[in-house]
Parts: structure tokens; C-alpha cells; sequence
């Protein structure tokens, strides 16, 4: 029984990725959408950044000012 579990969890892992993967395998220059929010167009309009950018270019800006 516990095998019977084990492989039919596997089988259905396996259909579950390959259906998630169906756009990116089988397009031509299929590549994963960038859902990061600096990739987001109407977001860099407004000027909304990831927290994480923003805190890289304030770590930058200090260095380079020299106040750290």
C-alpha cells in the first residue's frame, strides 16, 4: 500500500511540473516571466522600486560620499 502512494505521488509530482512547465519547454525562447518588481513597467512609471534595489543604491551613495 505504501508504495502504491509513494509512486502514484511521484507520477502526479511529475504531471503537475511538466504542466507548469508546458510555455517555457515547449515555445520557442521560452524563458520564466520576470515577476520581479523591477522588471514591472508601469511600476518603474510611478517610481515604485524593490526595497531591496532601493537599499543597494543607498549603500552605494554612502560609499561613495564617504559617510558610512
Amino acid at each position: 500500500m505504501f508504495w502504491k502512494v509513494l509512486i502514484l505521488s511521484v507520477v502526479l509530482m511529475a504531471v503537475v511540473a511538466l504542466l507548469m512547465s508546458v510555455r517555457i519547454l515547449f515555445r520557442k525562447n521560452g524563458k520564466f516571466p520576470n515577476i520581479h518588481i523591477g522588471g514591472n513597467k508601469e511600476m518603474a512609471k510611478r517610481g515604485i522600486t524593490c526595497a531591496t534595489s532601493q537599499d543597494r543604491e543607498a549603500r552605494r551613495s554612502k560609499t561613495k560620499t564617504g559617510s558610512f
